[in-house]
């Protein structure tokens, strides 16, 4: 039983710094419909997106671990510790499935981890299936 609660826009971010998988992700995004998608390369960029009071908030974090300046083990840590930010649902999408980093992300509160399958379908159908469940199956907060 899908759950449209609400026909505003749903906002993805993305923080995402290798270009070709997020490009992978925007398409595979795309196949399924419209999406205000948002895509930085870092956790500092992210954090500064999240605490802009001009933008909208995000419906979903999807989150890569491995980037420059803020990682994504470290931008988790700070968002799931603000009061502000802590509801957003973060999926960690990444290549690595290192014990320590599966359990690391969940103990700092990632709400899904997802490793990036190397096969190009079941890459798409990974992100494909991320979606379908926060915009069909949860039942997102009203604003």
């Amino acid at each position: 039983m899908a759950a449209s609660a609400s026909t505003r826009p749903y906002d993805v971010l993305l923080v995402e710094d290798d270009v070709a998988d997020a490009m992978l992700i925007q398409d595979a995004l795309a196949d399924r419909g419209a999406r205000n998608l948002t895509q930085v390369s870092d956790g500092v960029q992210a954090l500064e997106y999240l605490r802009d009071p001009a933008r909208t908030r995000p419906d979903l974090i999807v989150l890569d671990l491995n980037m420059p300046r803020m990682n994504g083990r470290e931008f988790l840590a700070i968002v799931k510790a603000d009061a502000d930010l802590r509801t957003i649902p973060v999926v960690v999408l990444t290549t690595s499935a290192a014990p320590d980093d599966v359990s690391g992300a969940y103990e700092h509160h990632a709400n899904a981890y997802v490793t990036k399958p190397v096969n190009l379908d079941e890459f798409e159908e990974a992100v494909r299936s991320i979606d379908a469940f926060y915009l069909d199956v949860a039942v997102r907060p009203r604003p």
